[in-house]
């Protein structure tokens, strides 16, 4: 008779045997629960990547198609590489130490060197905040012609109103939610690039074979897609939502994906409005000559002109993508300043807490909406000017945020094992190279009259 007794024993007629017990078999993680791991830490790349196309990135994208036609496409490419190797520093770090990028460099660098540092960042963010609500106004006409009553500061405030209770009223799983709702609606901007029938051949030979103009509105233009591609301030979100998420270094794997993937999405987006503008906006305006040219002041313009131009429903298109934007982007942007600017110097932060428990963190973040809010309902502010140079002001920052990133992500006593490779190093101080290059060269060409 066989039968088993104990671990390690085996009886055989009545008499016990010791054997030898076998460990184990280590078996590899199912389907289910890889895609159960995924969807648990999949979130902070794709919504900060795709909140980068703001109001602010859809307005420089737009002008550069206007002016340029297609010959800006390429530098989506490297962008788009620049992208994923600067958002996964920031995700790593998140997930490794467990801190927000704002907390690191002060530990790292001090009190004062992170209060200047963030004061001029703070600053930015306000003008990029204002940027987004001047986009909501943007859109406002195209839809004031279905909808009589509605007008720009009406639009403006329910806009505020919605942003600040949507992320205040609920917590961090819901509010991550809504912004994949917002995610899924740029996919206008695809729709709107395709029912304008472009001419695909150029678009694809331009798009590979590079071809830079070295004038003082290129140059400028470069600059802006680079600034609004990259913004510093999504460093800062990226790192947070990866630590508020609860993210951690044995899962980052999967977070990795999420990174990547949201940059190819977020720049697949930018290249369709590009070509929509280019395919309608260009086009008309070398067919017209100096006689009949459209001119581009903001991405609402661009929208408004491809009515006449390309039909109804593109223009619909673009301007549903212009609110999605605006909207997600003034939810996400001041979002991302609490955040850092609480990590920075010892608040309670988190949509997952209530106001009782963070009240600087919430009230900052209502003050950076009201503020962003007003200055669109100021009469004759320039609007175009804080969308625009925004943006070129995001590009100049860029190579500041870049380096405390490199230095603090190249500590072996901070990052163990995950600081960078030489590849990562490379594309990463070439980005802070070029990018201060451009600017330099952009600062230049506007300290010189004439030049064009």
């Amino acid at each position: 008779m066989l039968g088993r007794g104990s671990a390690g024993r085996v009886r055989i007629h009545g008499v016990i045997m010791m054997t030898q017990e076998r460990a184990p078999a280590i078996k590899p993680p199912s389907l289910r629960r890889s895609l159960l791991m995924f969807f648990s830490v999949i979130g902070p790349g794709i919504i900060t990547a795709n909140a980068d196309n703001d109001v602010g990135g859809i307005t420089t994208y737009s002008i550069a198609g206007a002016q340029f036609g297609y010959s800006m496409l390429w530098l989506l490419i490297p962008v788009t590489v620049a992208l994923i190797v600067v958002q996964e520093m920031c995700a790593r770090m998140g997930a490794v130490t467990g801190k927000g990028l704002a907390d690191l460099i002060r530990e790292r660098f001090g009190v004062k060197v992170t209060f200047y540092v963030l004061l001029v960042f703070v600053l930015g963010d306000l003008g990029n905040t204002a940027s987004e609500f001047a986009g909501v106004a943007s859109a406002a006409p195209i839809f004031g012609q279905y909808v009589s009553w509605l007008s720009a500061p009406l639009l403006v405030i329910a806009a505020a109103v919605f942003v600040f209770t949507m992320v205040t009223r609920g917590n961090y799983r819901i509010v991550e939610r809504v912004f994949f709702v917002f995610c899924a609606i740029y996919l206008s901007y695809v729709a709107a690039g395709v029912v304008v029938h472009p001419p695909w051949h150029e678009i694809l030979s331009q798009t590979f074979l590079p071809r830079f103009t070295p004038t003082k509105a290129y140059v400028l233009t470069a600059v802006g897609v680079i600034g609004t591609t990259i913004s510093p301030w999504m460093q800062f979100y990226i790192q947070s939502a990866i630590v508020e998420k609860g993210v951690r270094a044995k899962e980052y794997a999967m977070s990795r994906i999420d990174v990547v993937s949201g940059a190819i999405f977020t720049d697949v987006i930018a290249f369709f409005i590009i070509v929509a503008s280019a395919a309608v906006i260009f086009a008309h305006n070398q067919a017209a000559g100096s006689g009949d040219q459209i001119v581009i002041r903001d991405a609402g313009d661009a929208a408004g002109a491809l009515a006449p131009l390309a039909g109804k429903y593109a223009s619909l298109l673009f301007a549903l993508g212009l609110l999605n934007a605006a909207i997600f982007t003034a939810s996400i942007l001041p979002l991302s300043t609490a955040y850092y600017v609480c990590e920075a110097f010892g608040f309670e932060s988190g949509v997952n807490r209530r106001f009782g428990e963070a009240p600087f963190f919430y009230g900052f973040y209502l003050a950076l909406i009201v503020l962003g809010a007003g200055c669109v309902l100021i009469p004759g502010m320039p609007l175009l000017g804080i969308i625009f140079y925004s943006q070129v002001l995001n590009g100049a920052l860029l190579p500041v945020i870049l380096i405390f990133m490199l230095l603090l992500i190249n500590n072996r006593e901070l990052m163990g094992n995950y600081v960078n490779g030489p590849i990562v190093n490379t594309i990463a101080w070439a980005t802070v190279v070029l990018v201060g290059l451009l600017t330099l060269i952009s600062t230049v060409q506007s300290l010189m009259p004439g030049s064009s």
